[in-house]
């Protein structure tokens, strides 16, 4: 080793060393030529994906399935309108009138404008009490919530003036529905000719 020449073992290393580059060079271009195969193959794919999914459309409409859908020859409804992420939600929502959705707020709102509607399809007192001491509940408890979202603004119902209220508007509807059954009935009744009396 005089004169700075590299020892026996020091090639070895060096040689060793070159040979795991090219090795590892090797690897990597192995590397990149798969994944252009594969990225061929999945353009190939995406291709033929399309063609077909193309294919199928042209036949539907050939075969008539696409005539007469809802919609057809229609503006597509809400263009006008700014974009709103949340646009499908609200449309399935408002197309299947969708209730109890939204804060306490809004539901507790719409629910109170229904109220009697609710309380006139009841049959008994204590069904219509159980539903107005029901919704006051709910009012409080959503007052006292600290979520967020728009205040609460509804009232509370007075349990007794409502009930009063229920019982004339359902004693209305008896009055009323016995009259048109009476009606009904002399409707039905087969008339006499005078000179047929006995």
């Amino acid at each position: 080793m005089a004169g700075g020449e590299p020892s026996e073992h020091d090639r070895i290393a060096d040689a060793v060393r070159r040979l795991e580059r090219a090795e590892e060079a090797e690897r990597d271009a192995d590397d990149r030529a798969r994944l252009r195969r594969e990225a061929a193959a999945a353009r190939r794919s995406e291709l033929e994906r399309a063609a077909i999914v193309d294919t199928a459309i042209q036949q539907a409409i050939r075969r008539g399935e696409f005539d007469d859908l809802p919609g057809t020859g229609k503006p597509i409804p809400g263009l006008d309108r700014p974009y709103d992420p949340d646009w499908w939600i609200k449309r399935k929502i408002e197309r299947e009138q969708l209730q109890g959705l939204g804060p306490a707020a809004l539901t507790l709102r719409v629910e109170d404008a229904e109220l009697e509607q609710r309380l006139d399809a009841l049959g008994s007192e204590a069904d219509a009490r159980e539903l107005l001491e029901d919704f006051n509940a709910r009012v409080v408890e959503a007052r006292r919530q600290l979520l967020g979202g728009p205040p609460v603004i509804t009232a509370t119902r007075d349990v007794e003036a409502e009930l009063s209220a229920w019982r004339e508007r359902r004693a209305a509807r008896l009055a009323e529905q016995r009259e048109r059954d009476a009606a009904e009935r002399d409707a039905a009744r087969p008339r006499r000719r005078w000179w047929r009396r006995r």
